[in-house]
């Protein structure tokens, strides 16, 4: 057991998960610990070592080898830093798998589902396990995520569900874009819409079960927006990105509520944007016509 916080980022090689580990790594103590994660090995070494070299880093970065989509590969890593370490003090469930504009959300759905759902109740489960009193386990979801933007038919599948219930819910969503009957169902034809209702669903779920002791403690478990980012998975989607946030802009405040001394019990298992809840009813089914990345 270590008296240094252990925090760790998922999907960090660039973009959002790079800006948090940079803040991280700024704004934690020399004796702290930031692990920059990533599923290529090339890519992970050279972020982490220009984020520990960068001026203005002051906590130790650290790189890991992390496929969110190896559910194994995530429970491994959660039992090593708690062996190691004694547990985790932050987690930020970030990665996602980038949707193109050129393929069709059917083509798509497998490895998107799978990164932002599967391997988001993966990350729920084992790093919430070795959470130490006082930790932070985030999910980075979007305004995307209020049940509102799914038809009513579906809100008591999501609605005080269990996280089995949540995972059992995906996979049945899952098969039906694969078998081409999703929409006549009743669901999105964009797959943000349902991925990031799970994801908040998910959270919803883990807090649930662990509401009353982790106030207790000062643990936060939450998911954030981040609202709308100029990144490499964000730019096929829009032509103007006069309004878009920079990844340490949208970066900022996800850092400012994770490192705040004092949890909100208003805010625990809620969805956070720029430091605000959104109500989880809130929204309205998105039409053919919108965008599929909204912030």
């Amino acid at each position: 057991m270590t008296s240094s916080r252990i925090a760790l980022v998922t999907g960090a090689n660039q973009g959002l998960g790079r800006a948090l580990v940079e803040g991280l790594a700024a704004r934690l103590n020399p004796a702290d610990v930031v692990l920059l994660t990533g599923r290529n090995a090339g890519r992970v070494a050279e972020a982490a070592q220009e984020v520990a070299n960068a001026p203005g880093t002051r906590a130790r970065v650290e790189g890991r080898v992390l496929d969110v989509s190896d559910t194994a590969a995530v429970s491994a890593l959660a039992t090593e830093l708690h062996d190691r370490h004694g547990g985790v003090d932050v987690v930020i469930s970030n990665a996602i798998a980038p949707l193109l504009p050129d393929r069709s959300q059917a083509a798509q759905a497998d490895e998107f589902i799978t990164v932002s759902n599967t391997a988001t109740h993966a990350v729920l489960r084992s790093f919430g396990a070795v959470l130490r009193p006082g930790g932070r386990l985030i999910v980075v979801a979007s305004t995307l995520g209020t049940l509102g933007h799914l038809d009513a038919r579906f809100h008591p599948l999501f609605d005080g569900a269990t996280l089995d219930e949540v995972e059992q819910t995906v996979e049945s969503w899952r098969r039906s874009v694969r078998n081409g009957t999703a929409q006549q169902e009743g669901w999105p034809l964009w797959l943000n819409v349902p991925s990031k209702v799970a994801q908040v669903a998910a959270v919803r779920a883990v807090a649930a079960t662990r509401r009353d002791h982790d106030l207790a403690t000062g643990t936060l478990v939450a998911a954030v927006c981040p609202g709308m980012i100029d990144t490499r998975a964000s730019r096929p989607w829009f032509s103007d990105y006069s309004h878009a946030q920079t990844p340490a802009q949208a970066a900022a405040p996800v850092l400012d509520l994770i490192l705040t001394d004092h949890v909100d019990p208003s805010a625990y298992g809620e969805l956070i944007r720029f430091g605000k809840v959104l109500p989880w009813h809130d929204g309205t089914p998105p039409t053919e016509q919108d965008r599929l990345l909204v912030p």
